[in-house]
């Protein structure tokens, strides 16, 4: 069981994996892991997990890893009232009214010696004291090396050489480098929670007395009534039972069509009534409809790290034990050869230490990945971690399902051989709810025979009884099975499915599916990049037609599901695979790709195990989601690359007293604002070029 538990103004991402570690120790905590875009922990626990008890103890975990974070229940969103910046800095502000008298009292330098002005050291004092409280904090945790701790002794060091403006100069500007972090990441959050505004807040449902009352979505139960007025979203999966209207479904699909529906058609939570009042008969509860699903995959999106973000993590472990060690010996080993200098090499350690705080790397790499996500679930593409996101960089070779993928699924009878065969076929094929199975009997118009002794036989068809006949009605496969031989030639283009009566053969009936206008499009794309072949159960002339249309791509034809398996699996790749498909036949395959995705109009099963899901069934959308991942990718490294270059550069420049307390603060928090921006682009960029 997953429980989540809100930190906010949690945004460093070392502290969120020292957080992570301590709770994953608690014996009612398996695993935890922290979600960026809405600063909550999701905690998965056991049967031991005791709220009341737990909170005050993963408060107090948090309170001694970092201060300022506000830890609460995530039921209790609502009714908390968070603290003011003014509150926050309240200490900082009062210092630097103190540092001024100081610098006032300075003045009077026969009155007070500058390196022993009071109202310096208490001015300091009071605008450090958040990061001498995290300083200490990591001291009693017994981790010496971090970014405050680094902070902390080069500003105290500039103070203790008669440079206290420099110190405190350093102080304020981290402070309010800090605050415009937090303002860009809030920020960042709250775009991407309008991008994905997805919750449903009430429902208008019949009561037993036939009055409409407004009800919490969570308690509509299957079966009930609902009322969708104009402007109003579907709470949850349901049929039209009453009216007709459109819906505007951007919420889900990122598509801006509206569909049009009418009674009798399932219609999915979240999307948006844009026409006419309808009725609706809740197909599910809340938790299991679509809505509720996709809110807990973009709530689950981070937990599941890429490559890099974890390396940034290693990366800072080692980083800042092995820059303090540095500005220790730049220290040291001068002033021995050169004593008379030892203030001079103490301001440049302090410098040194200043520039290499690694917060421009923690910070905007995890943001990239969480920006990258929700750009992608604006456009109705959810990836389920950061991680599938990077890894779409490495696929060359792609599988793809045909049907309901490539073509729309839906199937209607093209031919038959005779009145016999369709109503035989379409008597035994209503005990399946295969999308063949339900054209052929809405294809048959007459009265159905009683059928006995339903038989699934799988991956082939189906066994029946029926007037004390025996009747098989599946593919080739099935009929070779029973030694049946089909004696009116080969396979016409589209899906055959052949009827023998008492291990004879009858005749055929032969479904035709649509392709989609959109698949054409993507996998011309697709083909500039990609190595694509089509695995399907279809026959040749059927398989063959399809490839073709779609650009000329490889395909492999008449295959059962876990012969698909094994086609898959002989592809050719140089680096990753991807397979995409929609079907419950498709989970399998989707679970064993490197990358499974999933149509989101498919099964639910294909949707749990795929990796990605598009929403709308459209194939352009994996287009899309492909130059999202690139773009992220590149912002990634555009980061990584300034942020070592710079302080790599500065830091060199420092070593040898060539930089200033203002060019470290520059090397830190600049280039970490600097960062945070360009991260962001990956949501902004595409708002402005559209304004």
């Amino acid at each position: 069981m997953v429980k989540k538990v809100i930190m906010k103004n949690l945004i460093c991402t070392g502290c969120t994996a020292k957080i992570e570690k301590a709770l994953a120790k608690l014996p009612y905590i398996v695993s935890a892991s922290f979600n960026f875009s809405n600063q909550t922990m999701l905690l998965e626990i056991n049967a031991s997990y005791n709220e009341s008890f737990a909170i005050e103890e993963i408060r107090e975990i948090v309170n001694s890893i970092e201060t300022g974070i506000e830890t609460y229940p995530y039921e209790s969103r609502h009714k908390i009232v968070t603290t003011s910046y003014i509150q926050q800095y309240r200490l900082v502000i009062l210092g630097i009214f103190v540092f001024a008298l100081g610098v006032v009292f300075n003045q009077f330098e026969w009155m007070i010696s500058p390196r022993f002005n009071p109202f310096y050291w208490i001015g300091y004092f009071l605008i450090s004291q958040k990061i001498a409280v995290k300083t200490w904090l990591g001291i009693k945790r017994k981790e010496l090396f971090n970014e405050n701790m680094l902070m902390f002794i080069a500003t105290l060091a500039a103070m203790f050489i008669a440079k206290p403006i420099e110190a405190v100069l350093v102080i304020v500007f981290y402070s309010v480098g800090e605050h415009l972090q937090h303002k860009a990441v809030n920020q960042s959050k709250k775009e991407i929670g309008a991008l994905m505004d997805l919750h449903v807040e009430y429902a208008n449902v019949y009561n037993s007395e036939g009055q409409v009352v407004i009800k919490d979505p969570l308690a509509i139960k299957v079966g009930e009534v609902l009322i969708v007025k104009n402007g109003e979203k579907v709470p949850v999966d349901g049929i039209v039972i009453k009216g007709s209207t459109s819906l505007n479904t951007s919420a889900l699909t990122g598509e801006s069509k509206l569909r049009s529906v009418q009674t009798g058609d399932v219609i999915l939570s979240g999307n948006i009534n844009v026409g006419s009042v309808i009725e609706v008969s809740a197909k599910k509860e809340y938790q299991d409809s679509t809505i509720a699903r996709i809110i807990d995959l973009i709530e689950n999106s981070t937990s599941k790290k890429s490559k890099t973000e974890n390396f940034i993590t290693k990366f800072a472990r080692y980083y800042t034990p092995v820059v303090t060690l540095a500005a220790l010996i730049m220290v040291t080993v001068p002033s021995i050869l050169n004593p008379a200098m030892f203030e001079e090499y103490v301001f440049r350690a302090a410098t040194f230490l200043v520039i290499s705080c690694p917060c421009a790397l923690v910070l905007s790499i995890p943001l990239s990945y969480f920006a990258g996500i929700g750009a992608s679930a604006r456009h109705g593409i959810l990836f389920k971690g950061s991680n599938f996101l990077d890894s779409m960089r490495e696929i060359d070779t792609i599988g793809i399902d045909k049907t309901g993928t490539l073509t729309h699924g839906n199937f209607e009878v093209d031919g038959f051989t005779n009145v016999e065969t369709l109503r035989l076929a379409a008597s035994v094929e209503q005990y399946s709810n295969h999308p063949i199975a339900v054209s052929i009997v809405k294809g048959f118009k007459g009265k159905l025979l009683t059928v006995d002794g339903v038989e699934e036989i799988a991956g082939v068809g189906l066994k029946a009884t029926i007037e004390n006949h025996t009747i098989l009605v599946g593919s080739r496969n099935l009929l070779r099975r029973e030694k049946i031989r089909i004696t009116d030639g080969k396979d016409t283009a589209g899906t055959n499915v052949f009827v023998a009566k008492n291990n004879s053969y009858i005749g055929r009936v032969v479904i035709k599916d649509q392709l989609k206008e959109s698949s054409i499009t993507a996998i011309k794309q697709l083909l500039k990049k990609y190595k694509i072949t089509m695995l399907t159960g279809d026959n040749a002339d059927t398989a063959s037609e399809v490839a073709y249309a779609v650009g000329g791509i490889d395909y492999r034809h008449g295959l059962l599901p876990e012969q698909k398996i094994d086609e898959f699996r002989k592809l050719p790749t140089k680096k990753q695979k991807m397979y995409v498909g929609d079907g419950i036949n498709d989970a399998p395959l989707i679970s064993e790709a490197d990358i499974g995705v999933a149509m989101g109009q498919g099964s639910e099963l294909a949707i749990d195990v795929a990796d990605v899901i598009i929403m709308d069934d459209d194939l352009s959308l994996l287009t899309k989601a492909f130059d999202i991942a690139r773009k992220t990718r590149h912002i990634v490294y555009q980061n990584i690359v300034l942020s070592l270059g710079v302080k790599f550069s500065f830091l060199a420049l420092a070593s040898v007293g060539r930089t200033t307390m203002l060019m470290a603060i520059f090397a830190d928090v600049g280039i970490t604002l600097i960062a945070v921006v360009n991260a962001l682009r990956l949501i902004y960029g595409r708002k402005m070029r559209r304004r």
